[in-house]
């Protein structure tokens, strides 16, 4: 333990990181989406005759531009923001690792980002106020630095699943700098920048639809007609897409990682690690759902389209980024970042290490004095299986473990000890780090809180002072 817990009871610090990246990543990748889609609606209005339905146009694309700097500017900002919070305090290890590896690349796209919040306030607020073209010039400024942005986090998150050979020959050595740019074309870039590229086009139509289902198909049928249909269209495209990038995906992601698919499908029925293919599954139906409900909603009858089937469409929208999100998330089993660090954020290379001196030999965030056995536990649940797991929340230990006895229980840490190949865990959980002692104070504490009851029998026994 490195640095201190970060202890969320119930619901865990991972689904902190979880809820707050589902929002900001369907307000991001809009951001971008909706960068292109601005300027583009722009130009075909500008590309009209003069008269109503132009001006028309233009009025509701300012209107559109003030909810997309309100939801992008604030909202997405204060995610992001919230993003780095939680991520910093649940993988404090990891979150070092990013940024010290791709420190300039953070920089670039921060400047880009102050771009993007300057131009979208000046597109937003000087509608009708300068020329047109050079409103519309300002607009494509805002898309070309909202793509730059996709274009480097998308280099530092598909690190993080398929680091590269290259890198991992020089990580631990001081040298991961030197290889800054193998890391950040590492083999899953291109095909996760074309997938996100088409979410991001997808999620522009969608948050489109929202603006566009509220105008007065009596009073303006023209104009919501053709706003309604073009905004649909951009959903095409990406769903047309979509299966041959992620099948070009999933070819680069490493052959451990593809097996967790594997798994799932496998153990459907026993519910061993199913839920990773069940969420891919969840991703497809509801991907599916958004293109049918758009095209029969929304694109055949434009007129009688309204707010609650377009906030539908978006929740619909929502699921399939939810799941897309988790999906990334899980397929990174057992790492935080592939080959290199396990999810409680133990670097592989240093295990064997671990082994043999101890999990809490070099931790400044111990008790000190007197210690116990139980709270030596308590450490190493907290620095080995409190990322993942709680007690008696989300992933529960308590839950799982019940019904085993104390041998039961120290069993199952051993086999976690162990980490030999046919384990049922292997596949998905990092190995249980430390030495003898460390199994058996970390199945103290497990005990303790399986079976309260044996405690009062018998107490974990005094240990004498480092």
């Amino acid at each position: 333990m490195n640095y201190p817990f970060w202890d969320i009871p119930i619901l865990g610090s991972g689904w902190v990181i979880g809820i707050i990246a589902i929002f900001h990543v369907m307000i991001s990748q809009f951001a971008v989406g909706g960068g292109l889609y601005l300027p583009l609606a722009e130009r075909k209005a500008l590309r009209m005759p003069e008269g109503k339905l132009r001006t028309e146009w233009l009025a509701a694309l300012a209107g559109y531009s003030k909810f997309f700097l309100v939801l992008t500017g604030v909202f997405g900002t204060i995610s992001g923001v919230g993003i780095w919070f939680a991520i910093g305090l649940t993988h404090p290890e990891g979150t070092s690792t990013l940024i010290h590896n791709f420190v300039f690349g953070w920089a670039i796209e921060w400047v880009f980002f102050i771009v993007e919040l300057t131009t979208i306030a000046v597109y937003y607020y000087t509608w009708n106020k300068v020329d047109a073209k050079l409103h519309l010039t300002v607009g494509w400024v805002y898309a070309v630095a909202s793509i730059f942005t996709l274009v480097i986090i998308n280099g530092i998150l598909t690190f993080m699943l398929t680091p590269g050979q290259t890198w991992l020959s020089v990580a631990g050595t001081g040298q991961e700098a030197s290889k800054f740019w193998n890391a950040f074309f590492n083999p899953t870039y291109w095909p996760s920048l074309l997938l996100r590229s088409c979410v991001c086009a997808s999620l522009a139509g969608v948050w489109a639809l929202i603006s566009a289902s509220r105008i007065d198909g009596g009073k303006n049928p023209g104009l919501k007609s053709l706003l309604v249909k073009w905004s649909v269209k951009w959903l095409i495209p990406s769903f047309v897409a979509m299966p041959f990038l992620f099948g070009w995906y999933l070819a680069m992601v490493p052959a451990a990682q593809r097996a967790l698919l594997s798994l799932g499908v496998d153990s459907f029925n026993a519910g061993i690690f199913s839920m990773l293919t069940r969420v891919a599954f969840l991703i497809i139906v509801a991907s599916a759902t958004v293109l049918l409900v758009a095209y029969f909603l929304a694109y055949r009858n434009p007129l009688e389209f309204n707010l609650a089937q377009a906030i539908a469409i978006l929740l619909l929208a929502l699921t399939a980024t939810a799941a897309g999100e988790y999906s990334r998330e899980m397929l990174r089993k057992p790492y935080v970042i592939g080959q290199w660090m396990y999810s409680n954020g133990v670097r592989v290379p240093w295990a064997a290490k671990i082994d043999q001196q101890g999990y809490l030999v070099h931790s400044n965030w111990v008790w000190n004095g007197a210690e116990t056995s139980y709270s030596r536990g308590e450490a190493i649940y907290r620095g080995e299986c409190g990322s993942c797991h709680t007690l008696g929340g989300y992933r529960p230990l308590v839950t799982l473990l019940s019904g085993r006895d104390r041998a039961g229980i120290e069993s199952f840490v051993t086999m976690l000890h162990e980490y030999k190949p046919d384990s049922p865990y292997h596949r998905f959980m990092p190995p249980m780090v430390g030495t003898k002692q460390d199994v058996e104070d970390l199945t103290n504490f497990l005990n303790a809180q399986v079976n309260p009851a044996s405690i009062t029998a018998s107490k974990p026994a005094q240990t004498a002072q480092k």
